[in-house]
Order: C-alpha cells, then sequence, then structure tokens
C-alpha cells in the first residue's frame, strides 16, 4: 500500500534528462508534478512528462534556471509543497535551500547549512579530518598568502593541485609541477573560480599521479545515514566523468569496507539528509584513498548504483526529504553484478568536441535485459544550445563487468541518435581499448589516449548515433 507523503505536488526546477528521471520518481510515489521551463525548454521532453508546466524565464540559465527568485515563485503559485532541483543549477545553492525552507516548502536535498559546510571545499576537508576521514595533504584553510603556499607546496612536495574552494565540475583547477608555475597558475585558478563560482578562494592539494576516482554512494534521514557501495569515474575528459562503473573493479573487500564506512562516518558528522557523493582519489600502489570532495546532491551517475542494488535514489531521497526514515538498515542492502553508464552528448568528438544542437531525428533506443536509457530525447526535438550538451545517459548491468561490457558494446550498436553528432563513438572506441577492457585506467589516462586515438572518433553526421 502507498504510503501518504507530506507532498502532493513536486516542482521540479531542472531541465534535460534529470528532470525526466525525477519526474518519473515523483509519479511512482503518486505525487503531481510541475515542470519548471525556460522559454527554450516549453517543448521539452520534461515538460511533457509533467502534469503542469510553468515558464520561469528566458532561455539564458541566468534568467531562468539560474534565477533563485523567479523557481521559488512559480513553484508556489503553482502549489507545490516541495521543489526537486536535480543535478547543476540551483541544487548546491545553500541560499536557495534555505529560501525554499523559509517559503514553507521542502527541499529535496540536505539542508542549507550542510550544503555550505560541505560546498566549501577547505572547510569540508576539516570536517572528514574531524570525522576521521583521510584527506589529501594540503592546505588548512584558503590560500591569502603566496609565500605560505610556496611553503606549503615544497613541504607536501611538487607536482600540486591548485583547487577552487567553492564549486567543482573540473573548473578553477591547475596543476603546477614547480614553484614557478604555482606563482603563475595560483592566480588563473582563483580568477576561473571567481567567474565560475563568484568566488576567488583556492587551496592546494598534493598531486597524487595516476589514482583512481573512487566514489559512495551515500542516503541519510538527518539521523541515520547508510551507503549503497561505490563507483568509479576514472574515465575522465578535462576532469570531467564520461563513463561510469559500480562496483570499482580496483577496490578489494577490505579497502571497500573501510571506504564506505568512512562515507557514512562523513555524512553523519554533518546530519545528512537526502542523497550525496562522498569522492575519494584511490592509490592502486598503496591501498590508500583519500577524501577530497562531497557533492551534496543526486549524481549524474547515480544509475549504476540503482542497477547494481536494485534500489530508486530519486525515490528514496523524496521520501527521506518529506520526513520519513531511511526504508533499508544497511544489512538490507545488497550488491548484485556490475554496472556501466556512458554519458551521450551532443558534441562532435572528432571535432575537439565541439557542441552541436539540433534536430533529433531516427532515434532507436535498445531495450532489453539489463539496458536503461535515461534521456530527453524524441523524434523532432531540437536540442537547445543554451544549456549542457547532456542528451542522456546509456547504461548496462552484466552479472560480471566483462558480460557488462559485451551488453554495453551490443547496446551501442543498436542505438541511434541521428540530426547531430553525439560522442557514441568515443564509447564504441573505448570499449574496445585493451587497457578499458583490462581496467588498466586512472583519471590521466583518457587524456593521454585521446592523443593518440583521435581518429577513432569519426563523426557518424546526420545519419547515425
Amino acid at each position: 500500500m502507498r504510503r501518504t507523503l507530506p507532498i502532493k505536488k513536486l516542482a521540479i526546477a531542472n531541465r534535460g534528462e534529470i528532470a525526466c528521471r525525477v519526474n518519473r520518481a515523483a509519479k511512482d510515489l503518486g505525487l503531481e508534478t510541475v515542470q519548471l521551463v525556460s522559454e527554450a525548454d516549453t517543448v521539452s521532453l520534461a515538460a511533457r512528462l509533467a502534469d503542469e508546466v510553468k515558464v520561469i524565464g528566458p532561455p539564458h540559465p541566468v534568467r531562468s534556471y539560474l534565477n533563485a527568485n523567479a523557481v521559488l515563485s512559480a513553484a508556489r503559485e503553482s502549489g507545490a509543497d516541495a521543489v526537486h532541483p536535480g543535478y547543476g543549477f540551483l541544487s548546491e545553492n545553500a541560499g536557495f535551500a534555505d529560501a525554499v525552507e523559509r517559503a514553507g516548502l521542502i527541499f529535496v536535498g540536505p539542508s542549507g547549512s550542510t550544503i555550505r559546510l560541505m560546498g566549501d571545499k577547505v572547510a569540508a576537508r576539516t570536517q572528514a579530518r574531524n570525522a576521521g576521514v583521510p584527506t589529501v595533504p594540503g592546505s588548512d584553510s584558503v590560500i591569502t598568502d603566496m609565500d605560505e603556499a610556496m611553503a606549503l607546496a615544497e613541504s607536501i612536495g611538487f607536482p600540486v593541485m591548485i583547487k577552487a574552494s567553492s564549486g567543482g565540475g573540473g573548473r578553477g583547477i591547475r596543476v603546477a609541477e614547480n614553484a614557478e608555475e604555482l606563482r603563475k597558475l595560483a592566480p588563473q585558478a582563483s580568477s576561473e573560480a571567481a567567474a565560475a563560482f563568484g568566488d576567488t578562494g583556492i587551496y592546494i592539494e598534493k598531486l597524487i599521479e595516476k589514482a583512481r576516482h573512487i566514489e559512495v554512494q551515500v542516503l541519510g534521514d538527518g539521523l541515520d545515514v547508510v551507503h549503497y557501495f561505490e563507483r568509479e569515474c576514472s574515465l575522465q575528459r578535462r576532469r570531467q566523468k564520461v563513463w561510469e562503473e559500480a562496483p570499482s573493479a580496483a577496490v578489494c573487500d577490505s579497502v571497500r569496507a573501510r571506504l564506505c564506512a568512512s562515507a557514512v562516518d562523513l555524512a553523519k558528522s554533518v546530519n545528512y539528509r537526502g542523497a550525496g557523493t562522498v569522492e575519494y582519489l584511490y592509490d592502486d600502489l598503496t591501498g590508500e584513498f583519500y577524501f577530497i570532495e562531497m557533492n551534496t546532491r543526486i549524481q549524474v551517475e547515480h544509475p549504476v548504483t540503482e542497477m547494481i542494488c536494485g534500489t530508486d535514489l530519486v525515490v528514496g531521497m523524496i521520501r527521506v526529504c518529506a520526513g520519513e526514515a531511511l526504508e533499508s538498515t544497511q544489512v538490507e542492502i545488497a550488491r548484485n553484478g556490475h554496472a556501466i553508464e556512458v554519458r551521450l552528448n551532443a558534441e562532435d568528438p572528432a571535432n575537439n568536441f565541439m557542441p552541436c544542437p539540433g534536430i533529433v531525428s531516427g532515434l532507436r533506443i535498445p531495450r532489453g535485459d539489463g539496458i536503461r536509457f535515461d534521456h530527453m530525447l524524441y523524434d523532432g526535438y531540437a536540442v537547445p544550445p543554451f544549456y549542457d550538451s547532456l542528451l542522456g545517459k546509456l547504461i548496462v548491468w552484466g552479472p560480471d563487468r566483462r558480460r557488462a561490457m559485451a551488453r554495453l558494446n551490443s547496446a551501442l550498436d543498436r542505438l541511434a541518435i541521428g540530426g547531430l553528432p553525439t560522442t557514441a563513438p568515443l564509447f564504441e572506441a573505448l570499449a574496445d581499448s585493451a587497457d578499458v577492457q583490462a581496467n588498466a585506467i586512472h583519471t590521466g589516462w583518457m587524456e593521454k589516449w585521446l592523443e593518440q586515438n583521435t581518429d577513432k572518433l569519426t563523426s557518424q553526421g546526420e545519419t547515425t548515433a
């Protein structure tokens, strides 16, 4: 029997595939949905799926999806009881979360104070250390003096990463190989951070070379926290994830237990509510892992966790943010098999990944056991040029990694998105790579691979994906 939640109508303050995903989760809970859209998204698939649509502003994100006042006003006018921010845009905006709560609505995410604490990368490192979670050697505070930065870099050893204290997504990051580069690159990182996040703050971390990117999915109800095991996201281009797997084939059970326990400890230390991800660097050579940041929202790559754990994380986060206790205890959460996700973007991989909006035609979606496609597409849909180029995510499951890879190849063969180039050729080539098949990768592997394999990324142009 369906339980009654203090939410009857959910406002979805996002767009694209995540808006479609949230819409379906809300419908599974018996909720009405109102899709908040820019003028460019009135004919989107998300708008088609929702019970109601409200326009919040012109196409440019600053005047629509990032306009907190417009978003909140539309949500209140619609009679919504809650707001789901998806990922990106206002999802990790502490002021917006506070404003939603002040307006008497439920914010489907952690409290503003938690977002504020964990969104400050330096404060988050301190919180992690206090919770007993290992961190990468580096700054204890935002860098204000270059001489101190030089002394710190010399003490932990070059190369070092210069990182923005706010934000994420790979922006505001530079790698300094020596003192001269540190002096040159620190101001650049600070300027980029200011432009991207409105905060000039930067800090320094030791660069863990040839590390893997491992992250743990957590879900909390404000009192208790459980984990849904780990994902690996080491295949990255310009520090942006493109291919994710769960679980990590590089992590043994003893490391996995310590890794997941540390993520739970950190989330409990901030009374975490909602879905979140604790991210780490993992050193293959030593078996050690280091906290880097926490994302206080649902992640793009959450479906691989859902596939191996047989759960719906979006439904789960709506429930706990509506005041329910966690549905499962830790011992009840098990993993099964292996899942892989690849991100299909409207980009031309043969032309330096240039964004290529266009009109979708000849859409063919692969179906079958262990295949899932989270997307925003339909034939005739005009992909707008104003936003992130993500079109959808192809997710596959298999009893083990080898069979998941085989299913990925099959699904890619059957996928077609005509009318515009996509990154499908990238994943076909990656799946053929001996290193990827052997899981002999790290966070810097793909950049070097791309330098040598551009010829394998021929655009499929106007006819197929």
